[in-house]
């Protein structure tokens, strides 16, 4: 090829590569200077983080619990053969998950389980820290401290606390949570096992009658549990011998394993579930039960008990009402999820974010190659993921928070306030951290796809957070459900619970036509503007909202109530999505406004109005077809919104080690802090 045709090849190639790094430059003498890449920032300043201010960062996003956590890293960082390695079989790994457990609790005297009931703070996060080292170990410590061990504590009585407390606390006593069976997940109700009275012996007789009511998918049941709480159906006799009275599904404690010997006890069928794609350190597996007898005082008999003479006595009024009690109950394995979502994200997301600057791939004419990071495309990837990593965690906190205040109060207005969020928050995080997972391997390229760097385990392990603990679906299908049961108190003027008190002023709103004028406003410091970015979260949310109550009522006249629900179904969904966001952006201004260092703040304020202009953008279509924006802000929100994923990246580097997640920890080798240290720590992982 001729030199000149060469040359010619070259440029139209850097100017390609130009127009990718700077969207706002179209003329050719623009494209000779835009190798600087400032210029992407135009004549606005770039925000630099000092090593001080990042210091300051991570002590505030960390918090009062940062030395617990500190605790399980350098326990961890000090026993290497507790380190998960790479390749491992599902046999060993269970036994090395159960190690790590029975270390973490036993020798670095870090007992999880003294917060479950009096500090959840605490405990959650532990499990976050626990999570960061290997995910099945926190899933594990959640099946046997806030599963087994919660259940125990929340639906038994003193009596099962003085019994079971101190074994659950020092792994003596380890044990499953049996509800989930083979044809019944999310319709709790709906659950075949059943537990019949006998008044002759005092005792209550478990059985499963038939295949599809095989207890599945049960943690710590395939090898290690001695007890599992079984949900099940109370059967009380009545007069006619032949009928029996059924109370509802309820909680019993059952022996599955001898104390001593660890054989399989008379009585109980344990298969293993096998290989699964993820969380193989978790020994998930089947249980049966065959008319296996235990005593009436292995009722869970908080909100219902069983006498001696099989009289049943209960302080509320109802099956559906006992239900709902005891779910409720349950709650905190929800809060924990979406809380160790944010986790895995993090972890993900700082990975991703390291290797995109250390990594560099082609350059201006003579002059060095430059950080992938660099890219426009690779900022719109990453800069909104790591936006939302930093609203989910203060979202995530803020639910922690409201959780310790319900186990405090037991207040009925909190407790639905927290029912409600923590299903929003667990199937909105866990959604979006799948996703980012994939976006975060796609953003490494090959190296991404090497075992060693984490992601593949990262995103198998983190699959089953969207299913488990209540499908995401159904989840959010509980989040509209409450919206619409609110939207009817607004208009009959009941009192709205604190999570949707902005209904009220943002439903008004809605009845109103959008303000022409503010819909034409463009100005960066309106669009940055907190309140602008909360009422239109708001707007969006209030509009679905009354759209789907209009819809519902249509369609019900033809259809009935389920099958208007089943016709709405995505819409509601969305509504959902919508008021989830809300909540978490309101959450994020909050913290914002709260940080203490003014530096600090400046950055967070930098990565909120990403987080809410990002969204706004994702979902311009609803706002365009109600003139809630004009064009012309449209594009100001675009523009404005890719302008603050470049000055994101300008501080990625310091607000990914704002997380704090030392190196042991993040274990990928192009996840390292030192560029000098992941090269070597990864060639030296293929042999040279």
């Amino acid at each position: 090829m001729a030199e000149e045709d060469e040359d010619q090849r070259i440029n139209r190639r850097i100017q390609r590569l130009s127009l990718h790094l700077n969207p706002y430059l179209h003329d050719e003498e623009e494209l000779g200077r835009v190798v600087e890449l400032v210029a992407c920032a135009g004549v606005r300043p770039k925000l630099i983080i000092s090593v001080s201010t990042a210091a300051q960062l991570s002590e505030y996003m960390r918090g009062k619990h940062r030395g617990l956590q500190d605790r399980v890293y350098e326990y961890f960082n000090g026993k290497p053969d507790l380190h998960t390695p790479v390749e491992i079989s599902k046999d060993d790994h269970r036994e090395l998950c159960m190690r790590q457990l029975m270390g973490l609790v036993r020798e670095a005297r870090i007992r999880p389980f003294v917060y479950v009931a009096q500090e959840p703070d605490k405990y959650f996060s532990i499990l976050e820290a626990v999570g960061s080292v290997d995910i099945s170990l926190g899933i594990k410590m959640g099946v046997q401290y806030s599963l087994w061990g919660g259940s125990v504590l929340n639906l038994g009585t003193k009596k099962h606390r003085d019994k079971y407390y101190e074994g659950i606390d020092n792994l003596d006593y380890p044990g499953c949570f049996a509800m989930t069976e083979l044809h019944h997940g999310s319709n709790v109700q709906g659950l075949q096992t059943v537990a019949t009275f006998d008044p002759l012996s005092d005792e209550f007789v478990i059985d499963t009658p038939n295949d599809g009511a095989i207890k599945w998918w049960i943690g710590n049941a395939a090898v290690h549990g001695k007890f599992a709480t079984v949900f099940a159906k109370l059967l009380l006799p009545t007069h006619d011998t032949k009928v029996v009275s059924d109370m509802g599904v309820h909680a019993f404690i059952v022996p599955i394993r001898d104390l001593e010997t660890h054989q399989t006890l008379p009585g109980i069928e344990i298969h293993d579930c096998g290989h699964k794609v993820g969380l193989n350190g978790v020994d998930n597996g089947a249980l049966r039960f065959r008319s296996v007898r235990i005593p009436r005082d292995n009722l869970l008999n908080r909100f219902g008990d069983v006498s001696r003479e099989g009289k049943y006595t209960s302080s509320l009024p109802s099956i559906n009402k006992r239900f709902a009690a005891t779910l409720g109950e349950l709650v905190g394995g929800r809060v924990g999820l979406a809380y160790s979502s944010v986790g895995v994200l993090k972890v993900a997301v700082t990975i991703a974010i390291r290797y995109s600057l250390l990594r560099q791939q082609f350059g201006p004419p003579k002059q060095p190659e430059i950080s992938i990071l660099d890219y426009q495309s690779h900022q719109h990837k990453l800069m909104p993921m790591l936006a939302s990593a930093y609203a989910f965690h203060f979202a995530t906190q803020d639910l922690v928070k409201k959780y310790s205040e319900m186990k405090k109060s037991h207040d009925e207005q909190v407790v639905g306030d927290v029912h409600a969020l923590s299903a929003g928050l667990k199937a909105y995080v866990t959604s979006y951290t799948a996703k980012s997972l994939s976006i975060c391997r796609e953003s490494c390229g090959g190296h991404g796809y090497a075992a060693v760097n984490r992601f593949g385990s990262l995103r198998n392990d983190h699959d089953i957070f969207q299913t488990f603990e209540g499908d995401n679906t159904v989840l959010l299908q509980q989040v509209a459900a409450d919206l619409l049961k609110q939207y009817q108190q607004k208009f009959q003027g009941g009192t709205l619970a604190v999570t949707w008190n902005y209904l009220r002023e943002s439903m008004n709103s809605y009845l109103s036509q959008p303000n022409p004028v503010t819909a034409r406003w463009e100005g960066e410091d309106h669009l940055r503007d907190p309140k602008f970015q909360l009422d239109a979260f708001r707007y969006r949310t209030s509009r679905l909202l009354q759209s789907a109550a209009v819809r519902l009522r249509k369609h019900s006249k033809n259809l009935g109530s389920f099958g208007a629900w089943n016709r709405c179904l995505n819409h509601l969904l969305t509504l959902a999505e919508s008021h989830i966001e809300s909540v978490i952006l309101a959450k994020f201004i909050e913290a914002v406004q709260s940080c203490p260092d003014p530096s600090s703040q400046a950055a967070l304020k930098l990565v909120c109005d990403l987080y809410a202009l990002d969204r706004i953008w994702n979902d311009i279509g609803t706002y365009r077809n109600v003139d809630y924006v004009a064009p012309n802000k449209a594009k100001a929100v675009h523009k404005l919104s890719e302008y603050l994923s470049f000055q994101v990246r300008n501080i990625a580097k310091e607000l990914v080690d704002a997380f704090d997640l030392p190196d042991h920890v993040i274990r990928a080798p192009i996840g390292m802090q030192s560029t000098a240290e992941a090269y070597s720590q990864y060639t030296q992982y293929v042999g040279f």
